[in-house]
């Protein structure tokens, strides 16, 4: 079965939704790319690299989330 085309209120009320959300919007568009390049792109070098940021990202989220028990 075909899937069926947006109306045009649909393209209307989501093009209000993401003018009101661009913060979130754009968050939602990166991951999406971040998850593309790594499913179909990503060198084994690129994989390496990526795990190391990974691990600093959840060390200073760690670090941040002490902070803010201790505070």
């Amino acid at each position: 079965m075909a899937k069926q085309p947006y109306t045009k209120a649909r393209q209307q009320a989501n093009k209000k939704w993401d003018q009101a959300h661009k913060e979130r919007t754009r968050y939602i568009s990166r991951r999406s790319q971040a998850r593309g390049f790594i499913r179909n792109f990503a060198t084994q070098n690129d994989l390496d690299e990526l795990k190391g940021l990974i691990a600093k990202r959840e060390q200073d989220l760690s670090n941040e989330q002490l902070s803010l028990n201790n505070s």
